[in-house]
């Protein structure tokens, strides 16, 4: 499930997910709205490797470097497979669209209140916030 919160520079958005996988494919696509990309009908993949020293810091640095992916190659990323995925490291192939526009300018997605946390049920969530 994914919920927009809305902000008065910034949108929060809710992630929640039944799998860590989950969660970042989740998360990437709730990333890739925000960009409202104006896609072609060309199908692409894009292979993405991040390490970092906590689930939190992999989330977020993920999809900031799915971001940078996006603007640098004009794609819009819809799903994501991963090879492998720890709690320190995420190795995926993103996939999607060229994009011949993107709608809204997401500049990153910060730190701020992100925190990725897996209740007594099993259930993943986070809340992420975007400078736009």
């Amino acid at each position: 499930m994914i919920e927009i919160i809305e902000h008065t520079a910034d949108i929060r958005l809710r992630v929640s997910a039944k799998s860590l996988q989950e969660l970042f494919t989740e998360a990437l696509r709730g990333t890739m709205g925000l960009l409202h990309p104006q896609k072609s009908g060309r199908r692409i993949q894009r292979n993405l490797r991040v390490e970092a020293p906590d689930t939190t810091v992999l989330l977020v640095d993920f999809l900031n470097e799915a971001l940078v992916s996006a603007h640098a190659h004009r794609e819009g990323y819809d799903d994501a497979v991963f090879s492998s995925l720890t709690e320190t490291s995420a190795i995926a192939r993103l996939t999607g669209n060229e994009a011949l526009a993107f709608g809204e300018e997401v500049k990153a997605v910060t730190y701020h209140e992100a925190e990725v946390r897996r209740d007594p049920n099993g259930e993943w969530s986070t809340m992420l916030v975007y400078d736009l």
